[in-house]
């Protein structure tokens, strides 16, 4: 039996983890890409095989193309038998700021990571979906580049642009059976939120809670499995009804 491989970016915490840890239930060996955390990198691992997966460690930055091409150039001349079918553009950074003081390493940063990021891991991959005739593509976007949040410009206008990007990209490779969606979290129990006071903002959430990781984690598995072989080109939110 051929194995089958998974990559998520930013995979090493967070949402990221939770989505690699998942996977696990597709049959996946999950490649957990990080750009420094190798001791959460390495925490995930561990998660991935106590829940009786498979897995490995990908060290590359999203944002560094030559990285990101000498890394899954490496995996594939060790990997001659498979390819990466399900990729899972996780990894991202929030720098928020009022738009009158943001300075130029705001808004690029936030670019590289969310943006660029995604273009190059997908980039780097696609052919080999494209000539095995399957892949499954998931996008972790926001609900800012949905609704857009004050203080959120940057990031805004990054997860807005990969949301483009998946619908544009979801009609150039459907034919050959690769599908591209993208998952818009809310306000979710993670790293990236714990400056935030939930207290105070969830009474602006119908479901009166922050979400989980794992809640996410299901719906990106959903849309990676063969059971969402007709979905494509969508955004679905996980937000707990804040924005429909």
């Amino acid at each position: 039996m051929i194995m089958k491989h998974a990559l998520v970016t930013g995979g090493s915490r967070g949402i990221g983890r939770a989505i690699s840890i998942k996977l696990v239930s597709l049959g996946y060996h999950v490649l957990v890409n990080y750009k420094s955390n190798e001791e959460e990198a390495k925490q995930t691992l561990t998660m991935i095989k106590q829940a009786g997966g498979s897995g490995e460690l990908m060290k590359f930055d999203v944002t560094i193309p030559r990285q990101v091409d000498e890394a899954i150039s490496k995996w594939s001349e060790v990997h001659k038998d498979g390819y990466i079918e399900v990729l899972v553009n996780n990894a991202g950074i929030r720098k928020d700021i009022l738009l009158m003081w943001m300075e130029d390493h705001h808004w690029r940063d936030v670019i590289d990571t969310n943006l660029n990021g995604f273009f190059y891991v997908t980039r780097a991959l696609l052919k080999n979906m494209l000539v095995n005739k399957y892949g499954r593509i998931v996008n972790i976007v926001s609900l800012s580049g949905l609704k857009g949040l004050p203080g959120q410009v940057n990031y805004s206008a990054a997860k807005a642009a990969v949301i483009g990007a998946t619908k544009a990209l979801a009609q150039e490779i459907g034919k050959k059976n690769v599908t591209v969606n993208a998952v818009a979290p809310g306000f979710i129990r993670t790293d990236m939120t714990k400056d935030l006071n939930e207290n105070e903002l969830k009474s602006l959430i119908p479901l009166n809670r922050f979400g989980l990781p794992e809640e996410v984690a299901e719906v990106v598995c959903f849309l990676a499995s063969e059971k969402a072989s007709y979905i494509t080109g969508e955004v679905i939110s996980v937000n707990g009804g804040l924005y429909t």
